[in-house]
């Protein structure tokens, strides 16, 4: 195998696949991208076994076929050692990968291509597409919510749910749930759920950033998003996620709303001095007014006044504020709205502006 292409181009693939491999391998080829050559065009591949990510550039120059896998994160490093402009050419021989830029010579060690693992995907169930800015957005506005290291694996991932026109990404920790909808122009009315793991998540949204579409199939076992410039799959969590539906505050009588930048910046300072464990702040609603105030065990206060427009009579309500922050740093509205009903009952957090996100936080006692 040989080729030459400039850095530029190279790297952009190569950045792509190369955040999926880890550092620390018990299987040392997973510590590799699997470099491909045929027919003029180049594939890049990484995995750590749960997901797959293969990047695409096509060649001009002539080239020589084949595959080898080489260290993914030392290759990268040399690219970006590599002044900009820089043309680069990598060749196979005898077992070793030479990478040649200018005066500069590189010796990598390879691994056979034909030991390089591959995520199985198997037939697809459902097929849509959307665009990747829409994608990004449903993934970003609700990965937050995610739970990190549960014992309940399946809410350490994000519940995809497709059907009847729509689209719909679901995650939650127990504590809190984030829900965010976009329209799909053709769907089967049933709906199909499926639960991608926390890392493809990640992965996902970081691959998300051109405005054309993408292409999704969901399977029994995995998902595949697939653009010209990438190809990413996932393999899904086994497991039955809980019925969020029934997590959602009904009936809430009391409605505060107020401007989003106020409200963060104010929750923001509380925050500074509340329990650094429970991260505990009141809050207390009057007439157009919420006072917030958190404390500490040093015995230290914060407080805040921020005139809203509210006006369904008094109550007094404790949450973790870091989860509050997390819903208005996600919201790209200019105002916020809160439903509640009681000090025990759970808030409902919205943009009033769009009927797309629903955030859900829990009450705590202080």
């Amino acid at each position: 195998m040989k080729f030459t292409v400039s850095r530029e181009d190279f790297l952009k693939p190569l950045q792509l696949v190369v955040g999926v491999v880890e550092r620390r391998q018990t299987l040392p080829i997973l510590s590799n991208v699997l470099i491909g050559l045929s027919g003029g065009r180049l594939s890049l591949t990484g995995t750590d076994l749960e997901v797959e990510i293969l990047g695409y550039l096509n060649l001009d120059s002539p080239s020589v076929e084949g595959e080898i896998t080489v260290p993914g994160r030392k290759l990268m490093d040399i690219c970006r050692s590599l002044p900009d402009g820089a043309e680069l050419t990598i060749s196979v021989d005898g077992g070793r990968a030479i990478v040649t830029s200018g005066r500069s010579r590189f010796t990598l060690s390879t691994l056979p291509a034909n030991e390089f693992p591959s995520v199985e995907d198997g037939p697809g169930n459902r097929e849509f597409s959307l665009s990747q800015q829409t994608f990004k957005q449903l993934l970003d506005s609700t990965a937050f919510a995610m739970a990190q290291q549960d014992v309940r694996y399946y809410l350490n991932g994000m519940l995809l749910e497709v059907g009847d026109g729509h689209v719909r990404a679901v995650a939650t920790d127990g504590h809190r749930l984030a829900m965010r909808d976009a329209p799909l122009e053709s769907t089967a009315d049933d709906k199909i759920q499926v639960i991608i793991p926390r890392k493809g998540v990640l992965e996902l949204s970081r691959l998300l950033v051109e405005a054309a579409d993408v292409e999704v199939v969901l399977g029994n076992n995995h998902i595949r998003v697939s653009t010209p410039e990438f190809r990413f799959t996932s393999k899904l969590v086994d497991g039955a996620y809980p019925d969020y539906q029934r997590v959602l505050p009904k009936g809430g009588n009391k409605q505060l709303t107020g401007r989003r930048e106020e409200l963060r910046h104010a929750f923001s300072r509380t925050a500074i001095l509340s329990n650094e464990k429970y991260r505990g702040v009141r809050l207390l609603l009057g007439d157009s007014l919420l006072a917030l105030t958190a404390n500490n065990p040093e015995q230290e206060e914060a407080q805040e006044d921020v005139v809203v427009n509210y006006n369904a009579g008094e109550l007094e309500i404790g949450f973790n504020v870091s989860y509050v922050i997390d819903v208005l740093n996600v919201l790209r509205g200019d105002e916020v709205r809160f439903t509640l009903s009681d000090a025990n009952s759970s808030a409902l957090i919205e943009d009033p502006a769009s009927e797309g996100a629903v955030y859900v936080v829990m009450p705590m006692r202080l």
